[in-house]
C-alpha cells in the first residue's frame, strides 16, 4: 500500500544538500548531474539513500509527476510511483537489481499524484565510496508516454489485424487502450455506413458503456449536410470538425444527446471524425468525461495517435467489404451473384436436411427480355434489371434469398416451404414483375417464366435443384409465359390446383356460390333454451365440388382474400338474422367469425356499425369471434379495433381458447364477453383426465372473470352431463345440431322450440 506521503516525509535540510553535493562531487559523474538539478531540467531527477529511499527531488520531478519533494523524502520511488497496471516484476527486479554496480535501465508504467499513468525510461546509477560501499542511488526519469503508446497502441492494432480480428474487436482494443492509458475518459468508436435508406454511424466498439448506450448508437443518422440526428431531432456532431459537449448548457439543437450523457452520468462529450489520406470521414472517435474540462494536450495527442491506427483499419475493412461485394454480388441489381447464391443455398440445404423439412428453389426468367433492349437500349434493360431485382427482394420472406443468376435470370430459394407455398409465392413473384414500369422510352409491362423444383423430392443438392427449375421455366415458356410450372408432375398438378382454387373461390365471393350454415348454441339449463346461432362457412363449386372450410379458409388468407371473405360473412349473417326477426323467428344473436386481419383494419368498427343500421339490428344482436391469434397480434390497430367494436355493444367471443398461446394477461384486459371452448378438450373428456381438469380451469377462469363460456364439439350424452354438471353456461354440437342452412334451421327451431314465433321478432326461445 503506498504510504501518506504528507504524513510520513522528512524533510531534507540545507546542509544534507550540501553534503550529498560533496559525495557526487567526487564521482565522475557528479559536474553533468549537478548541472541538471541546478537548472531545473524536464527530466524527473532524484537522489536515494543505500535503502532506496530518497532524499532530494528536483523541480523536474515534481512538474512531472505533481509530488513536492517534501511528500517523497524518506519513501522508495517504486511505492510512491507504482499503481495499478505497473508491472509487478519489474518492480521486484528494480529492488534487487538497484544497488549492483554499472547501473540499471527500464521502461516502466507509473502514475502522477493525481493518477494519470506515464510511461517513463527510467536510469538508476549508483554511487559508491572508494571502499566499494554504497552511498547512493541517483535516479533520472524521462516521459516516452507518447512514444510508449505510439509503440503498444500500433503493436496491438497491427497484431489484432494480422490475425483477422474483426473491426469491432480490434475498436474494442483501441478503446480499452485509450481508457487504461487515461483513466478519466470513456471511448467509443464509430462507423460511417451507407445505404438505401442514408448514411448513418453505426457504433463498432463501447466497452465501457452500457449495452443501452451501444443500442442507440444503431440510430445516429447522418443528414446530407452531415450532421448527426438521434430520434428524428438534430443532436451532437458537425462532421468533420471536432465538437465539445456540455450537458449542462441549455442548447435545444443537443437536448437528447445531452440528456443521455447526464444519464451516463457524463460531464463532457468530445467527438473527433477519424478520415482517411482523401479526406473522407470513414468514422468518428467519441469520448466521455466525469470531469467537466476541455481535452488538455495529453489526451488530444493521445488521440491523434489513434486516429491513423483506426483509419487503416476502418480503410481495411471497406476495402475487404468492397471485394466481397465485387466477388459475391451482381454489380447492376446488388444482389447476391450465382457463387454467392449457390453457396448460402448450399447452407440452406444442410440446415433444411437437418430438420426434415423441404425447401423451393425457383428460377425465373424474364419474357421477351431482348425486346426491351433491342427497342430502348441496354441502360432501360439495366434499370428493367434492378427495379425486377428490388420488386423479387419485396416479394419474400426474410428467411428466403433471392440472387441474379446471369442476364435476365433470377433465382429464389424458399426454406421451409410446401408445395401450395411455393406455388403462392410464385404466383405473387409472377403478380409483382407484371407492375408496369415506366422507362423514359414508355411504360414496359414487363412479365416471367417461372420453373420451381422442390427439395428432396427432385433433387438433393443445388446442382440438380438448379437444373430441374431450369426445365420446368423452359416448360413455362413453351406452356405460354407469364406462368410458372414444376418440374414434378405430380407436383405440378397440386399446385395448378392450387391457383385453379384460388382463382375459382375469387370468382365465388362475387357469384354467390359461398353460402352460410347455421349451428345452433343453446343454455345448459332446464328445456336448453336457444343462445344463439353461429354462422359457419359453405363452399360448392360446380368443378372441385364442396370444398371443405379447412382448406379454403386457410386459402383465403394466403391469397389476401380473407378480408374481404370477412366482410361478406358479416354483411350475410346480419342479413339472415334481419330476415328472421322479420318473420317472427325469435333468433337472439348470430356469431361471426373474424380473422385477425378484419381486425387489423382500423375501420372495422365503422363498417360493423353501418351494417348494423343498415339491417336494423342492435348491437347484442352480434357476437364477433376471434382466435387467440387475432387477439395477440401485435400489429398497429388491432387492440384499436377490438376496443372500437366493444364500444358499439356488439360482443366479442375468444374462438378455440387453450389452443393457441393463451394469455391471461390479455384476457384481464380486452373486453371479452365469451370463451369458447376448443372441441378438441370436450371429445377428449371421456378418455383424459387432463382434459377434464383443463376444462375445469376454464370453467373457473370464465366465472371469474365474468365470461360466457360456450363448448363446442358436444357429440355425447357424457360429454353434456360433465359440462352440465361443472355449470357450463351455454354448449353446441352435433348432439344437438350440425350446422345447417338456414331455411333447415327454421324447421329445427319449429320442431324445438313450438310457438317458434313472437308478435315482435323479440325474445329467446325455450320450452
Amino acid at each position: 500500500m503506498t504510504p501518506n506521503l504528507a504524513e510520513t516525509s522528512t524533510a531534507g535540510d540545507e546542509a544534507a544538500r550540501r553534503r550529498i553535493s560533496s559525495a557526487l562531487a567526487n564521482h565522475a559523474i557528479a559536474p553533468h548531474l549537478l548541472s541538471l538539478f541546478a537548472l531545473g531540467s524536464d527530466s524527473a531527477m532524484l537522489l536515494a539513500g543505500p535503502d532506496q529511499r530518497l532524499q532530494f527531488a528536483n523541480a523536474g520531478f515534481t512538474r512531472m509527476f505533481g509530488y513536492t519533494e517534501a511528500e517523497v523524502i524518506g519513501h522508495r520511488l517504486i511505492d510512491v510511483l507504482a499503481g495499478r497496471d505497473t508491472d509487478p516484476a519489474l518492480i521486484h527486479e528494480i529492488h534487487h537489481r538497484v544497488p549492483s554496480p554499472g547501473g540499471h535501465h527500464n521502461e516502466v508504467l507509473v502514475y502522477t499524484r493525481a493518477g494519470r499513468p506515464l510511461w517513463v525510461s527510467g536510469l538508476v546509477n549508483p554511487v559508491f565510496d572508494d571502499a566499494g560501499r554504497l552511498l547512493h542511488l541517483v535516479y533520472v526519469l524521462s516521459d516516452i508516454t507518447l512514444a510508449k503508446i505510439h509503440e503498444v497502441l500500433q503493436y496491438k492494432v497491427l497484431d489484432a489485424m494480422l490475425h483477422e480480428q474483426s473491426l469491432g474487436k480490434v475498436m474494442s482494443l483501441v478503446c480499452l487502450e485509450i481508457e487504461r492509458i487515461a483513466p478519466g475518459l470513456a471511448a467509443t468508436v464509430l462507423d460511417v455506413a451507407h445505404g438505401g435508406s442514408g448514411t448513418w454511424l453505426r457504433g463498432l466498439a463501447a466497452p465501457s458503456l452500457p449495452a443501452e448506450y451501444a443500442d442507440w448508437l444503431q440510430h445516429l443518422v447522418v443528414a446530407p449536410e452531415a450532421v448527426l440526428h438521434c430520434c428524428e431531432e438534430r443532436v451532437v456532431v458537425a462532421v468533420p470538425e471536432d465538437l465539445l459537449l456540455d450537458p449542462g448548457a441549455n442548447d435545444a439543437l443537443d437536448a437528447p444527446y445531452r440528456l443521455l450523457l447526464r444519464q451516463l452520468d457524463m460531464a463532457a462529450c468530445w467527438i473527433r471524425p477519424i478520415e482517411a489520406k482523401n479526406g473522407e470521414v470513414l468514422g468518428a472517435f467519441v469520448f466521455y468525461s466525469r470531469a467537466p474540462h476541455h481535452p488538455d494536450a495529453f489526451e488530444q495527442r493521445l488521440v491523434e495517435l489513434c486516429t491513423p491506427v483506426c483509419a487503416l483499419a476502418l480503410e481495411r475493412e471497406k476495402t475487404r467489404a468492397h471485394l466481397h461485394q465485387l466477388a459475391f454480388y451482381d454489380v447492376l441489381t446488388g444482389l447476391p451473384n450465382r457463387e454467392m447464391l449457390y453457396s448460402q443455398a448450399e447452407r440452406e440445404l444442410d440446415e433444411v436436411a437437418l430438420s426434415v423439412s423441404t425447401l423451393a428453389v425457383l428460377v425465373i426468367d424474364l419474357d421477351r427480355f431482348k425486346l426491351v433492349n433491342d427497342s430502348q437500349g441496354h441502360a432501360a434493360g439495366d434499370a428493367l434489371l434492378r427495379e425486377v431485382g428490388e420488386r423479387l427482394t419485396r416479394c419474400v420472406r426474410g428467411i428466403d434469398l433471392v440472387g441474379r443468376l446471369s442476364g435476365d435470370e433470377f433465382a429464389a430459394i424458399l426454406p421451409s416451404c410446401s408445395v401450395e407455398h411455393a406455388a403462392v409465392a410464385a404466383e405473387r413473384l409472377l403478380n409483382a414483375i407484371a407492375a408496369p414500369f415506366a422507362l423514359e422510352g414508355g411504360v414496359v409491362n414487363p412479365g416471367a417464366s417461372i420453373g420451381v423444383a422442390m427439395f428432396p423430392e427432385d433433387g438433393a443438392d443445388m446442382d440438380t435443384l438448379l437444373r430441374h427449375a431450369d426445365l420446368a421455366m423452359a416448360q413455362a415458356k413453351v406452356d405460354g409465359r407469364n406462368c410458372s410450372r414444376f418440374f414434378n408432375d405430380g407436383m405440378n398438378r397440386v399446385a395448378q390446383e392450387r391457383v385453379a382454387l384460388e382463382s375459382a373461390l375469387r370468382e365465388a365471393l362475387g357469384d354467390g356460390q359461398l353460402c352460410l350454415h347455421y349451428q345452433p348454441q343453446m343454455f345448459c339449463g332446464e328445456g336448453r333454451p336457444l343462445y344463439g346461432v353461429e354462422a359457419l362457412a359453405r363452399w360448392h363449386h360446380p368443378r372441385f365440388g364442396n370444398v371443405s372450410p379447412e382448406r379454403f379458409i386457410p386459402l383465403a388468407e394466403e391469397c389476401g382474400l380473407i378480408g374481404a371473405f370477412g366482410e361478406w360473412a358479416l354483411t350475410e349473417a346480419c342479413r339472415q338474422l334481419a330476415d328472421w326477426r322479420s318473420r317472427g323467428i325469435a333468433v337472439p344473436r348470430v356469431a361471426v367469425n373474424l380473422s385477425a386481419q378484419n381486425f387489423q383494419d382500423v375501420g372495422l368498427a365503422v363498417r360493423v356499425a353501418a351494417c348494423l343500421r343498415s339491417y336494423g339490428l342492435s348491437p347484442d344482436s352480434l357476437t364477433l369471434e376471434m382466435t387467440e391469434r387475432a387477439m395477440l397480434d401485435s400489429a398497429e390497430g388491432v387492440q384499436t379495433s377490438i376496443h372500437a367494436v366493444h364500444s358499439l355493444g356488439v360482443h366479442l367471443s375468444l374462438d378455440d381458447f387453450g389452443t393457441g398461446y393463451s394469455s391471461l394477461s390479455y384476457l384481464h384486459r380486452l373486453p371479452m364477453k365469451e370463451l369458447k371452448l376448443d372441441k378438441s378438450f370436450v371429445q377428449d373428456l371421456d378418455d383424459s383426465p387432463a382434459a377434464r381438469s383443463l376444462i375445469q380451469s376454464v370453467m373457473h377462469i370464465g366465472e371469474g372473470l365474468g365470461l360466457t363460456v360456450v363448448a363446442e364439439g358436444v357429440e355425447t350424452q357424457s360429454q353434456f352431463d360433465f359440462l352440465h354438471d361443472r355449470s357450463c353456461a351455454v354448449v353446441q354440437g352435433y348432439l344437438f345440431a350440425r350446422p345447417m342452412p338456414a331455411e333447415q334451421l327454421e324447421r329445427w327451431l319449429d320442431e324445438r322450440y313450438p310457438p317458434r314465433r313472437s308478435g315482435t321478432g323479440a325474445g329467446v326461445l325455450g320450452l
